[in-house]
């Protein structure tokens, strides 16, 4: 674990698919709990190479916005910079844009677990 330091940073571009849009609304936009599926998955994955062998990290506290919808087709890019190291826990802040449009910001906390 001694590779984790505050600064890294991590990113991810993803198409929005028409799964990934509220049953409930007849336009396909990126949902907000897909959103954090991204953001999670984008912290998770970015970290994983830094962590020791048997180790990986779990969410614990999300907090972000939804500013601006992302249409299926889209492509979204989800940025994480490693803001904070205390010990086992992580915190990242997190952007979500799509173009020149913020879809999302906030901060995403993993602890790291295993190992």
């Amino acid at each position: 674990m001694s590779e984790l330091q505050v600064g890294l940073l991590f990113s991810d571009t993803v198409e929005v698919t028409d799964d990934m849009s509220p049953p409930h609304l007849p336009n396909k936009v990126l949902s907000t709990p897909d959103m954090v599926r991204l953001i999670e998955g984008t912290c998770l994955f970015g970290v994983q190479p830094h962590l020791d062998e048997g180790q990986t990290t779990v969410g614990i506290h999300v907090c972000v916005s939804h500013e601006a919808a992302a249409a299926s087709g889209e492509s979204v890019v989800i940025d994480a910079e490693l803001a904070e190291v205390d010990r086992k826990r992580l915190v990242f802040n997190v952007k979500v844009s799509h173009m020149d449009t913020l879809v999302s910001q906030g901060t995403h906390q993993r602890f790291i677990v295993g190992g």
